[in-house]
């Protein structure tokens, strides 16, 4: 019952709600079935979540620090892969997401800023298709689940590329059709309910295909695309609930 009250409610009123979900969760979902490698705790399953434009997906979101496939799978490779919790890194963060954003903030080693058109959470509020600082500033760039939403991805791209110093890292996920070759626009398409159907959510743009690497690539970036999830194993994976074939899409300057 607990659940399917869950799968009504916008992640949005989650958050808000989510002080309430820790002291409830552990009591509801006592168990080890699962574990999140972001805040660490374990439980017998997660909550489900998803927009009503698609199918809700059961066992993803972390009912303590609300993270879901893609921030488990960005945190392992950090932090399996890099040196971003060790190392002094200048850290541009857009659109910060709850799981991350105070951990992030708490990082001695971080010299960190948050960007956002409107987020209570940012630091700097800014347009994406004009930030607001000079070349070659961050050693990482954090832009996830963003570039879906801004009237000129590539513009978008190349400033993030510019602002990254060389040698930089950039993550940039993107809700991906893998059946899907080319990435679908059509601007024509300006309603809440038709922008759900074609591009998933009703504040979507577009919908990216798998020649998204190419349109990181036209914006100045080295792309590496990694099916991360199948490297860490099965079991782990299984442990984490990550989404299997998602593309880790690792780029640098």
């Amino acid at each position: 019952m607990f659940h399917l009250l869950l799968r009504t409610i916008p992640r949005p009123v989650l958050i808000k709600l989510s002080y309430l979900f820790n002291k409830i969760a552990p009591l509801l979902l006592k168990g080890d079935n699962v574990q999140c490698p972001v805040c660490e705790k374990h439980y017998r399953k997660f909550l489900p979540y998803g927009y009503s434009g698609r199918a809700k997906r059961e066992n993803v979101l972390c009912p303590n620090c609300l993270s879901l496939e893609r921030h488990r799978l960005m945190w392992l490779y950090l932090k399996n892969e890099t040196d971003f919790f060790t190392k002094p890194r200048k850290i541009l963060h857009i659109a910060p997401e709850q799981c991350f954003y105070q951990r992030f903030r708490n990082m001695k080693n971080l010299d960190y800023t948050t960007g956002d058109l409107v987020s209570p959470l940012a630091d700097v509020k800014f347009d994406l298709h004009h930030i607001p600082f000079e070349n070659n500033t961050y050693d990482v760039i954090l832009c996830n689940h963003v570039l879906e939403h801004v009237q000129d991805a590539n513009q978008c791209m190349r400033e993030l590329n510019r602002v990254l110093k060389p040698g930089g890292m950039a993550f940039m996920q993107v809700p991906i059709d893998y059946g899907r070759s080319h990435t679908y626009e059509d601007f024509a398409i300006t309603s809440p309910r038709e922008r759900e159907l074609h591009f998933w959510q009703k504040d979507h743009l577009r919908l990216f295909g798998m020649d998204y690497a190419t349109w990181l690539e036209r914006a100045g970036f080295k792309v590496k695309l990694l099916h991360y999830a199948n490297m860490i194993g099965e079991q782990n994976a299984e442990k984490y609930r990550l989404q299997k074939e998602e593309i880790l899409f690792v780029t640098s300057k």
